[in-house]
């Protein structure tokens, strides 16, 4: 799977000893194995944008789409499905974003896809008819702007068959705070109001029927829950509720229009499981839980043609799929057949069900896409992501299991250097965003690129991580930096020193957005533990982190209020300093890398000037890099590769491991401009 967060550095500078704990900054001398591991990787294989990406089949299945690039930025293709991807042609031309997520409407007429500014997350929605000729001067048909405002951020909540011309949209630009929910035509762009968000209705999430009938709203209870409510013409009536630490998610309608699928563990459950539920008569009925007994609810898979349940799946150690028709059977035991390596994903159909893409998820390469012909059992490689991936020289990703010092068992992953032995490996420590997320089995492309430049890599599903239930979710609860959540990381390295497999002297941690929470945490509040930090996005002050949350989260608040604490609280607010690496900066004595993007409207840009002054005040070392055109989490090619160009340097002069030298001149010069002296950095008031 590739990360979501990307990393941004800059050239590096050997520094004398820092703190008082004798941690040091000057280079370390190289591992002892890298004559050993398989051969240098290039990283743009790693990190580059892949050949192609993201197809989807057009209802009646004439036509393919997919990302691939134009002019150097990746823009949605189409062919005709017996063509040759040679003879695709681009039907969007954007030129500075790449074009990251799009789908066909559902008559097939158009594509959508949507686009920000920067990184901004002020997403507009974009409708191209992909048989329309190009724009006079242009390579691409026109793309026409659906929500055409500033400073508003647009939700597609509905994209209904019995209306193809129209989706439904949620639109905060009334009031930021909340999405009103508007009928938006793709024919016109004009749209048509139906049903107006309010600060007592505070709703976080539409809901239409299969019809395309406003049917739902869901939002965040006053102790964090979740409530459901039921729409009754300009009222909202609550049917169903469960508490902050459980799930119930509406999944959609049920084909008889009376029901909806819900994943839930309301009550006296602790895993989530799938029922369906009556929003007038309350009734519920149970379809599934885990056969396993062992992990949450995951994902419920229908059929297009006829809107029945046709399979269900669950995410353990790995993907778990249960048909639950006869004919879904069958396909998927003539797909392992064919493909027996992977795990199997299957991409949304042709309205009769007739074509199907399915993904096949590796671990030592991005994975294979099929077209899979129902009627005769016919499996088609359709493309590799990347054709140019060694996987004779990648690791395998392994499951793991330790005990934390309570005994808590802690799930998670390790990834391992080829070609060595697991012994005293120079080790980096992954925690994943989030929090309330979880890391999974398949391709990893940072994971990999640490492997092959000597590393061994853990990922550990600390507490608050989803999936496995909502005990293991609560003990997470208010738990962030000195709690459990960051012990379950600690110990999770302790028990890889004690196995004999990581050096206690070469350990480094880096992550993003959380995981960047949690890298700062570690070099704070465990200075003892690690050698090196990398810090993404991640905020340094949990207090200030909830006073600027973007406007559009107001109506989610509570939720954080109980799940990482209330600033209005004074307890609470007094403990989240505890847990906040800003205040006790002069802890921190390992050398660190902060990443910024300048638009990031999640974890906002002070959060990184604060811990990047703090420390050179102190006259640690640290080093700052900033993208002024990305924001939480980058999408540019450029920024990616300058990043990790830089990034394994860092870490090889700091843990020892291997790095590529050779650097091409654009990378090198993006690189300059991404670098930002700390003694230029000042805090706004």
């Amino acid at each position: 799977m590739r990360r979501s967060f990307h990393l941004m550095a800059a050239a590096l500078v050997a520094i004398a000893v820092v703190g008082s704990t004798s941690r040091l900054a000057a280079q370390v001398s190289p591992v002892s194995y890298l004559d050993k591991l398989p051969p240098l990787v290039d990283r743009e294989i790693f990190f580059g944008d892949p050949f192609i990406a993201s197809a989807a089949l057009s209802p009646d299945g004439r036509y393919v789409s997919f990302l691939q690039k134009l002019d150097g930025i990746l823009n949605v293709w189409v062919k005709g499905i017996d063509q040759p991807f040679e003879a695709a042609r681009p039907v969007t031309q954007d030129t500075i974003r790449p074009v990251r997520g799009y789908f066909w409407s559902q008559d097939g007429k158009y594509i959508l896809y949507v686009q920000d500014q920067a990184g901004n997350e002020n997403f507009r929605v974009y409708a191209v008819d992909p048989a329309a000729a190009p724009a006079p001067g242009a390579k691409t048909p026109p793309a026409r702007d659906l929500t055409p405002y500033d400073n508003v951020q647009a939700r597609i909540f509905a994209v209904p068959e019995n209306s193809p011309n129209q989706i439904l949209v949620g639109l905060n630009d009334r009031d930021p705070r909340l999405h009103d929910l508007y009928r938006v035509d793709l024919r016109t762009a004009e749209r048509q109001l139906i049903l107006q968000n309010s600060p007592s209705f505070n709703v976080a999430g539409w809901m239409a029927d299969l019809e395309g009938n406003l049917r739902l709203a869901t939002r965040v209870t006053q102790e964090g829950g979740t409530e459901i409510l039921r729409v009754d013409g300009d009222s909202l009536i609550s049917v169903y509720t469960c508490q902050a630490a459980e799930t119930c998610s509406p999944i959609r309608y049920h084909k008889d229009g009376a029901h909806i699928y819900l994943e839930t563990n309301r009550g006296n459950v602790d895993l989530s499981r799938l029922v369906l539920f009556n929003p007038v008569t309350g009734a519920t009925e149970l379809v599934e839980e885990d056969p396993e007994g062992e992990v949450d609810f995951g994902q419920a898979l229908f059929s297009r043609a006829t809107d029945e349940l046709i399979a269900t799946s669950y995410t353990g150690d790995r993907l778990r799929l249960y048909p639950k028709d006869p004919q879904f059977a069958r396909d998927i035991e003539t797909l392992r057949t064919k493909l027996p390596n992977g795990d199997l994903f299957f991409r949304q159909p042709t309205k009769d069900d007739r074509l199907w893409i399915v993904k096949e998820v590796l671990d030592t390469d991005e994975g294979p896409n099929y077209i899979y012909t129902r009627e005769t059992g016919e499996v088609e490689l359709l493309y590799r992501p990347r054709t140019d991936i060694p996987s004779q020289h990648m690791a395998k990703r392994q499951p793991i299991r330790y005990a934390a010092r309570d005994g808590e068992i802690i799930p998670g992953y390790m990834t391992l250097p080829k070609g060595v032995a697991a012994e005293k490996l120079a080790t980096i420590v992954l925690p994943h965003g989030g929090p309330w997320g979880r890391d999974g089995w398949g391709y990893d492309n940072l994971a990999q690129f640490l492997a092959n430049r000597g590393y061994a890599v853990l990922q550990p599903n600390f507490r608050s991580s989803t999936g496995y239930g909502k005990r293991f979710l609560r003990l997470g609860d208010k738990q962030w930096g000195t709690g459990s959540m960051q012990h379950d990381i600690t110990d999770g390295v302790q028990w890889l020193i004690k196995e004999g497999i990581a050096d206690p002297d070469r350990v480094g941690i880096m992550g993003g957005s959380y995981g960047g929470y949690a890298t700062l945490a570690g070099v704070t509040f465990t200075p003892e533990l690690y050698s090196a930090g990398v810090s993404i996005v991640g905020p340094s002050s949990i207090i200030t982190l909830l006073n600027s949350i973007p406007p559009y989260w107001e109506p989610i608040r509570r939720m954080f209020a109980v799940r990482v604490g209330d600033v209005n609280d004074p307890a609470d607010l007094e403990r989240l300093r505890s847990q906040s690496p800003l205040y006790f900066a002069e802890n921190i004595t390992a050398p660190l890398m902060v990443v910024q993007g300048v638009n990031d409207p999640r974890v906002k840009k002070a959060e990184s000037d604060q811990i990047v002054t703090a420390l050179r005040d102190l006259g640690r070392t640290v080093e700052y890099l900033v993208a002024a055109d990305e924001g939480h989490g980058f999408a540019g090619e450029l920024n990616n590769l300058a990043t990790y160009a830089a990034i394994e340097k860092f870490l090889a002069l700091h843990l020892g491991g291997r790095y590529q030298e050779e650097m091409r001149p654009d990378i090198a010069e993006r690189l300059q401009l991404l670098r930002v002296d700390p003694q230029k950095v000042s805090l706004q008031p």
